[in-house]
Order: C-alpha cells, then sequence, then structure tokens
C-alpha cells in the first residue's frame, strides 16, 4: 500500500478525538501531560503497545494543532524572501514589529506590579517553559556541521558551561523557589500551556525541524528586552540578586546568543535552501504570535490596558 494510503486510512482509523464543544484549557492541558510524559527518562513497560496507541492519539492531535497554527499565518509567512540577506533583514526586524513586541504588559511588570501580581505572571511562565536546553538538543539532530555547532555552542552555554552553578535551568527553578511559586498544568492558562505545547511540538518532530530553528531564534532575539524588565520589577520588590539571576542573566547574554543564532544558523540554512524560509518564517511567526496570546491573556487577568 502506498505511503499517502497508509497514512489516509491512519487518519480514518484514528478520528479527531477534540470533541466540537472542547474548549482550548481542556485539549492544551491534555497536550501538556502528554509531553510531560513524553520527554521523561522511563524503563521499559508491559503494557507499551498500549502506550504507543495512546501516544498516536496525542501526536495528531498535536499536528492539527500545529496545523491550525501555521494557517492563521500562512500569508504573511508565505510572503517572506526566500533570497538569504532579504530574509534575514525581514526575520531580525520581527524584534521591532512581530507580534507581541511592545507589548503593554512588561513596563506594567517592571513599574506597578505587587509581588502577589508578579508571583501569579511568574507561575504561569514557569508552567509553560518547554526547557530551552532540551529544544535546542532535540532540534540540532542531523543538521549540516555550521548550524550544529552554533546550537552546540548555545546548549553549552544554557548547561552552565558544565557548572552546575551555571545551568540556566536551574536558575528559573531557584526563582521559582525563592518566590514560592507552586507551577503545574490545572493552575495553567492555556495559553501558557499551549506556548510549550507548540515549542515541544515543533522541536520533537522533524517535519518541524525547520520551523523550531525559527521558533528559537525569535526566542533569543526577543527575549531580552522582556525578561530586563521583569528583572527591574522583581528588583523594584526587593528580590534579592540570587533569585534574579536567571533574569538578570538572559537580559543580556541572550543578545549574543542571538547574534550568533542568526549568522551561524539560520543565515547559512537559508543561503543553503531557499525552500526552508517558509518554514523557518512560519516557526518564528507562530513562536511570536504565541507568545502575544500569553501576553495578552495576562494583561485582561491584571486589567492592564493594552497602550
Amino acid at each position: 500500500m502506498p505511503a499517502h494510503a497508509v497514512h489516509a486510512l491512519v487518519l480514518r482509523v484514528v478520528p479527531d478525538r477534540r470533541l466540537p464543544h472542547e474548549d482550548a484549557t481542556t485539549l492544551h492541558r491534555r497536550l501538556a501531560r502528554f509531553n510531560a510524559r513524553r520527554l521523561a527518562p522511563a524503563l521499559p513497560r508491559d503494557d507499551w503497545t498500549d502506550e504507543l496507541h495512546a501516544d498516536s492519539l496525542a501526536l495528531l492531535e498535536e499536528g492539527r494543532f500545529v496545523d491550525e497554527e501555521r494557517a492563521a499565518l500562512r500569508i504573511e509567512s508565505h510572503a517572506v524572501p526566500a533570497q538569504a540577506a532579504k530574509f534575514m533583514a525581514w526575520f531580525e526586524r520581527l524584534s521591532h514589529d512581530g507580534p507581541g513586541q511592545g507589548d503593554a504588559l512588561f513596563p506594567w511588570l517592571a513599574a506597578h506590579a505587587d509581588l502577589s501580581q508578579m508571583r501569579w505572571f511568574l507561575a504561569q511562565e514557569a508552567a509553560g517553559e518547554a526547557g530551552f536546553d532540551d529544544l535546542v538538543a532535540l532540534t540540532q539532530v542531523r543538521f549540516p556541521v555550521r548550524a550544529k555547532l552554533e546550537m552546540a555552542r548555545n546548549y553549552w552555554d544554557e548547561m552552565g558551561r558544565g557548572h552546575e552553578r551555571g545551568m540556566h535551568g536551574p536558575m528559573l527553578a531557584a526563582a521559582v523557589t525563592a518566590l514560592e511559586l507552586q507551577p503545574g498544568i490545572d493552575a495553567t492558562v492555556w495559553e501558557s500551556l499551549a506556548l510549550s505545547n507548540l515549542m515541544v511540538a515543533l522541536a520533537a518532530n522533524r517535519r518541524y525541524a525547520y520551523h523550531a530553528v525559527g521558533a528559537l531564534g525569535a526566542i533569543e532575539m526577543t527575549a531580552p528586552g522582556r525578561v530586563g524588565q521583569v528583572n527591574e520589577g522583581l528588583k523594584r520588590l526587593g528580590i534579592c540578586a540570587d533569585a534574579r539571576l536567571y533574569f538578570q542573566l538572559h537580559a543580556t547574554l541572550d543578545v549574543k546568543h542571538s547574534r550568533a543564532w542568526n549568522q551561524e544558523v539560520i543565515a547559512p540554512l537559508v543561503a543553503a535552501d531557499p525552500a526552508c524560509a517558509t518554514a523557518i518564517a512560519e516557526g518564528a511567526l507562530m513562536r511570536l504570535a504565541s507568545g502575544a496570546r500569553c501576553f495578552a491573556r495576562y494583561r485582561r487577568h491584571f486589567g492592564v490596558a493594552s497602550r
């Protein structure tokens, strides 16, 4: 049987589990739990065939979710130039005019949020954190040498260059502990869960590998200004420097990471194969649009005007 016929058969046999009335919260909580189990180290189980069947259902839901996100941005992503220099000019402009840039949430966090409000925001962000180090590790598989080497350098920085105290993941965990946060799937708005689910989907599925490159590049390029304002808000609230270290570090280091990612990963990939430009653009736009959706939800929670 031809491969396309097998795929069509699977879609007929395994229908969409998402009911017409099901809300986004239910879907993204289910995908978040799937991802938590999917990425956790485990041991063989006797019922692995049942688990595989359940995973196939979740993977179909995940694919449909990503397709919906892609479709919403198709006009913008398909209009980007494929020539490398022009593409990079377009990509770098996203740091100024991409979705969610200059959102009013972050100046408000820096200047006005009280401790309770800041703790709620950070709990949402921590629960939706997919782990940049793991996302890079998943993405770099089988990429060309130049791109792979830059991803390795980025990963090594995320891992504290071999020193536990410098690892970025534990830095965030230290902030969670210091602020006595209790992030969890059921206490997290669906927009934040969707952002995490999107990033895992892009990094874990090779059909989205170039999308992951664009999404990770967008994070590095746009994060410094936002985390810098979060750090200012925490400092204003009297949070000690050790608890703020994650935010202090990313306000400066990501500037360097972004420049290197653009020069050593994205530009060479597009120069070698202009066909990947659309996928990289889709990934970047999806990540920024998903972030913008989170910011809007957070502002509604706090009653902060968009401008």
